[in-house]
């Protein structure tokens, strides 16, 4: 299975990414071995996420969320707002 994940930081931004393991991915950008983005944004905390069947489909995801604004990316972490 692959992941399309978005993760909160520390100083409240947030990180877009895909991976094939979910709990892996989250545990690395908390021990400083994630993406350079994320490694002074420490702890980070797993906001939103989605399955795909494909690679592809995972990292088409990824690029359309990075395309998205401030704004809607909080609106998919909270859909409720």
């Amino acid at each position: 299975m692959n992941y399309t994940y978005i993760v909160k930081c520390s100083d409240g931004s947030l990180y877009t990414g895909w991976t094939n393991d979910l709990e892996k991915r989250v545990t690395a950008h908390n021990e400083g071995k994630g993406a350079k983005y994320t490694k002074s944004r420490r702890p980070v905390e797993l906001v939103y996420y989605e399955k795909f069947q494909t690679k592809e489909e995972a990292m088409h995801r990824e690029w359309e969320i990075k395309q998205m604004s401030r704004v809607q990316k909080q609106k998919l972490v909270r859909p409720d707002t």
